[in-house]
């Protein structure tokens, strides 16, 4: 009634992050220095943890295949796994709408 008991979004939309369902999440990243294309797909119940400041981190090193460069990608959840903050060192996030 009046979508009193609808189901809620669980994850919010993020420029830099697709939600292909409600477990799994999907970002690219860019190398900076050889310009390189890395995708990474991460679940809710396999790789994101509890942060000790509250909610639920993610965090990864990121290797690109062809020159094997290196950059780290963090991203922060809220406690109903809404996506915070995404931070990337070494690389920048793409947004998704250029994939």
């Amino acid at each position: 009634m009046f979508g009193l008991f609808r189901k809620k979004d669980a994850a919010p939309q993020n420029i830099y992050i697709r939600l292909e369902d409600s477990n799994v999440f999907r970002i690219r990243v860019r190398t900076k220095r050889f310009k390189e294309i890395v995708e990474l797909r991460f679940t809710k119940s396999a790789d994101i943890g509890v942060n000790d400041e509250g909610g639920y981190i993610y965090r990864k090193v990121v290797v690109s295949s062809q020159h094997f460069e290196r950059g780290e990608v963090t991203v922060r959840f809220g406690p109903r796994y809404q996506i915070l903050e995404v931070m990337t060192e070494g690389c920048e996030a793409i947004p998704t709408k250029d994939w």
